[in-house]
């Protein structure tokens, strides 16, 4: 059930930034493209992610931690590869979609998922 709501709550952010972000489109506003891109990051995020995170620590560290924002573009860049009908124009548009796409999506989830003693 959470990772459904997580789901839901993405594929919102995903629809409301590329409506609002230029160089980021959903063809036609297509609320199921929105969902498909949302699941597709999340198995991006789940299972590639952690790879190019591997492959690049020596880079991550060096730059102390900046480089993850470059990680999080390409995951945008690959799900909008395999995704038809969402558009990324460039690396620096998927950059921003993905720092706001992270920052929503993390206030958000705070807000949603606090425990039930209202500690946040």
């Amino acid at each position: 059930m959470k990772f459904l709501l997580k789901i839901l709550i993405t594929t919102v952010n995903v629809f409301i930034l590329a409506y609002i972000l230029p160089g980021v489109d959903i063809v036609n506003n297509n609320i199921f493209t929105a969902v498909i891109v949302a699941f597709v990051l999340a198995i991006l995020d789940s299972f590639v992610k952690p790879i190019l995170i591997l492959f690049t620590l020596p880079a991550t560290i060096f730059t102390l931690g900046l480089f993850l924002f470059v990680i999080n573009a390409c995951i945008i860049l690959i799900g909008a590869y395999f995704v038809h009908g969402f558009k990324v124009d460039s690396f620096w548009h998927a950059l921003l979609f993905s720092v706001f796409l992270s920052f929503f999506n993390s206030f958000i989830h705070k807000r949603a998922f606090s425990d039930e003693k209202g500690n946040k």
